[in-house]
């Protein structure tokens, strides 16, 4: 039976090649998935470990104990510090002033300033041999004076820069200008991966990012065989008691691999659903061809039933097959997971965000996956068709033609698909009574999902036959060829409804995606519409810097401009948890911001008076005349707030507005200010208006210049990883539903060699059967598109209560132009995989078509 299972898959290997190339995608996205991720954490490590090479231990203040005073921390690590430290046996010192620097690039505008942790900024500190071995210069010479600076290459390349130029910078503080003398390198993965690196020489850094005369860490390298412990506590010995501590260059080597590891986590999701979905679509494709094979083997298997092969024999005649099959998928697989490992750095990199290159790490895992996926999914899939084949009796032989499916077992198909869907409908319509997303609901909605789709997948072949008659109108167009086309896919339900189900799944899934992205999209439109009236907002990048008070008079005074309001962010602690307050203008908030008052009035705003959001004063049964006892900021003592208005829901205005002057004089930074809200005198927005509003704000990079698209944008961020995954899941339902129809069909025309012949004896030419065969492929696809498409709404439309949760202004809206691009293409991908079974059927001679048997 094994020698015959090796002879049928030879005999049938162009069949079986579509199969093999179905399961070959999925496994290729599980194993370069795995060796992606597992190339990229030893890239990271190797990384993070060439940062602290030679380092043993490095020395940092102690950070002060709660309630100390700051000054305790401060002081430590001096020039004497250094000298003591560097009179240990064995070991060589070398401080550092390391801090963070914001850049602004050639043009004006912020470089790289999405990722604060990753702008550095340090001195350049050369050793005994007058170079830095941290920082070693590649070009000009190193900055001498407060009014120069250095910059890595890559930094210099994406900013636009040459020597002699002039760098605009920030720190914690106002707009810096200094003059670029010198290029340097690093090995810094966070520079490398995307961040930048600006040099200071000594003073200058120390002034910056400590005090004059001292360090923020000094790196201690020790002598080959030097013991570690032994040195540690050396060092130890040697400082202020309390006020430093050590950090091994191991751990800090581990610490920082695993930070980056964290930040680049979420670049492996997307290819292992990506797997998921191309595995689950390529099982119909394995059940569908198996159970061709099996049907066109009926006389085949009957004749060894009839010369004694058992059941149990042709059931594992069938499944080696599946693990031949299997087996060669895992290996393409495999091997196509590694290529698609090694590129995937390239494509998930951007230039803030520059993945680390390194060799392929290959480990057992994806080997093993390789295998238990191909030929698990494989052997799976093909167990329900070799079970039909063992039930094929000796007597079989004796029949000339294939006998039809039985009627019961249709029936308990579709019984069982009509409980199915009836279960899944009524999860999901009972969803759209749902307030939020709880963990709960989502469950709920991925199991509504998933009954759905098995219940579509089994309720295919009873609506084959309504949905191919419903197209009857379109097909019947085409004379004869569109008849012909009609009846063949009703000739077999089951296997029209095998084909089409890869189809039918991708549809669903990249429909209901499309819905809940333009919807979410349009809430976000109109949530950020609905809470702010300005046409730009211009604010601080983090919560511990701020935007010069004096700027918004500044902006107002920028032509085009019809009022500028500031706004102060703090937080008070009180109201059920810490909640973000905003300090505004009571006369001029209602300018910038669309403040819709269930009760009470912005106006009122006064110290000691705030206003609250619906959702606040829903959580905490608060009113107006209300009270509420907390405190903001930086003060200490709680004192009790008189609520004076209650709003609804506004991003824009936050959970809590006060007064401004109340806000700041309490914030973390006292008198700071974190934005303004501009609005312009005809609503217009252009680049050159905010040109001229960053340039009123100094130019800095440490502040934003954003305008209401912009913002909604950047709260829609997540939105484009939807649309990237609908459009990745459309491409891999296609190409696995084009193989599935191109094997269909391959099978059909093989099955049909004598009616083919018939037809073309009696007059239809070649174009006639080539268009019956596209009309075919093109009638299976319209099916599986139009189920899918009912799926898909349907589903989109039950979870939608679930988005409103967290969008309260979501509501059901479908992006018709792109479903209607999506069947377009479905149907496109059916006529273009029709193309080589049309060109073999027409290609048949039809004598000898009449001839076989």
């Amino acid at each position: 039976m094994l020698r015959t299972a090796l002879r049928n898959v030879l005999a049938h290997k162009a069949r079986l090649a579509m199969t093999v190339l179905a399961v070959c995608l999925g496994v290729a996205f599980v194993c370069g998935t795995l060796v992606f991720a597992e190339s990229s954490a030893a890239a990271h490590r190797a990384a993070a470990s060439r940062d602290f090479a030679g380092i043993a231990l490095t020395v940092t203040p102690k950070a002060a104990a709660p309630g100390a005073a700051p000054e305790e921390g401060a002081g430590v690590l001096d020039d004497a510090l250094v000298r003591k430290l560097a009179g240990i046996p064995g070991i060589t010192v070398r401080p550092s002033v390391d801090g963070s620097a914001t850049l602004n690039s050639a043009d004006g505008r912020p470089l790289r300033a999405g990722k604060a942790w990753a702008n550095l900024a340090a001195a350049h500190l050369p050793g005994e041999d007058g170079t830095d071995r941290r920082h070693p210069l590649v070009e000009g010479r190193a900055p001498r004076t407060a009014d120069e600076l250095a910059v890595d290459r890559g930094t210099a390349d994406a900013g636009g820069y040459r020597i002699g130029d002039t760098v605009t910078l920030a720190t914690d503080g106002p707009v810096l200008h200094k003059r670029l003398v010198g290029i340097v390198s690093t090995r810094d993965s966070r520079v490398t991966a995307g961040g930048t690196l600006a040099v200071f020489d000594r003073a200058t850094a120390q002034q910056l990012f400590s005090s004059p005369g001292q360090y923020t860490s000094v790196d201690l390298s020790a002598a080959p065989g030097t013991d570690l412990r032994r040195l540690a506590e050396q060092v130890t010995a040697a400082l202020p008691a309390g006020r430093a501590e050590t950090t091994s260059g191991a751990a800090q080597a581990a610490q920082q691999s695993a930070y980056l590891d964290t930040l680049t986590r979420g670049h492996r999701k997307l290819p292992m659903i990506f797997a998921g979905v191309s595995l689950f679509i390529g099982s119909f494709l394995i059940v569908n061809t198996f159970t061709m094979l099996v049907a066109r083997r009926t006389r085949e298997i009957a004749l060894l039933r009839a010369i004694g092969a058992t059941r149990r024999q042709v059931v594992r005649s069938v499944l080696w097959e599946a693990f031949l099959v299997g087996l060669a998928a895992s290996a393409a697989g495999f091997l196509l997971g590694l290529g698609i490992a090694s590129v995937l750095p390239a494509l998930l990199s951007t230039p803030e965000d520059v993945l680390p290159r390194g060799p392929l790490v290959i480990g057992p895992l994806p080997v093993v996956a390789a295998l238990a996926v191909g030929v698990g999914v494989t052997v799976l899939a093909a167990w329900l068709p070799s079970r039909r084949a063992a039930k094929v009796a000796p007597l079989e032989a004796l029949r000339a033609s294939e006998r039809p499916p039985g009627s019961a077992a249709a029936r308990a198909r579709a019984a069982a698909g009509a409980l199915l869907l009836t279960a899944g409908g009524a999860l999901l319509v009972s969803l759209t009574r749902a307030e939020d997303a709880s963990e709960e609901n989502l469950r709920g909605a991925m199991a509504g999902c998933a009954l759905l789709v098995v219940a579509l997948v089994l309720l295919a072949p009873a609506l084959a036959a309504p949905a191919v008659r419903l197209v009857a109108p379109l097909t019947d167009r085409f004379g004869l060829a569109g008849r012909l086309a009609r009846r063949n896919a009703l000739r077999d339900p089951r296997r029209t409804a095998a084909t089409a189900s890869a189809l039918m799944i991708s549809t669903a899934l990249v429909a209901g995606l499309s819905v809940i992205g333009n919807s979410g999209a349009r809430a976000l439109d109109r949530q950020a519409a609905a809470g702010l009236a300005a046409d730009y907002v211009i604010g601080s990048r983090t919560s511990m810097t701020s935007v010069d008070p004096a700027a918004a008079q500044r902006v107002a005074a920028v032509p085009g401009v019809r009022t500028a309001v500031a706004v102060a962010d703090s937080v008070l602690f009180g109201a059920g948890g810490v909640r973000p307050i905003a300090g505004v203008d009571p006369a001029g908030v209602g300018a910038v911001m669309r403040l819709d008052f269930a009760e009470g009035s912005a106006k009122d705003l006064a110290p000691g008076r705030i206003a609250v959001s619906r959702s606040v004063a829903r959580a905490q049964h608060l009113g107006v005349g209300s009270r509420l006892d907390g405190r903001i900021g930086r003060v200490q003592e709680p004192r009790t707030f008189t609520v004076v208005g209650v709003y609804e829901d506004n991003p824009t205005a936050g959970d809590l507005l006060g007064a401004r002057s109340e806000v700041q004089q309490d914030s973390f930074v006292p008198g700071s200010v974190q934005r303004v809200l501009v609005r312009t005198e005809d609503g217009a927005v252009s680049r050159a208006a905010a040109d001229r509003l960053r340039a009123a704000v100094g130019n800095s990079p440490l502040v934003q210049v954003k305008d209401r698209g912009q913002i909604v944008a950047e709260a829609a961020g997540s939105l484009g990883e939807l649309l990237t995954l609908m459009y990745g899941l459309l491409a891999i339902g296609a190409a696995i539903s084009a193989l599935g129809i191109v094997n269909t069909l391959a099978m059909s025309v093989a099955e049909r060699t004598r009616e083919i012949g018939v037809l073309r004896a009696v007059g239809m030419d070649r174009a006639g059967i080539r268009r019956t065969v596209r009309l075919e492929a093109v009638t299976v696809a319209a099916f599986g598109t139009l189920l899918g498409l009912a799926g898909g709404l349907f589903g989109a439309w039950a979870v939608g209560s679930l988005a409103s949760g967290a969008l309260p202004h979501y509501s059901f809206a479908p992006p018709w132009g792109t479903l209607l691009l999506v069947v377009l293409l479905s149907l496109a991908v059916g006529a273009a995989a029709a193309a080589v079974p049309a060109r073999r059927a027409a290609a048949l001679s039809p004598l000898e078509a009449v001839a076989r048997t």
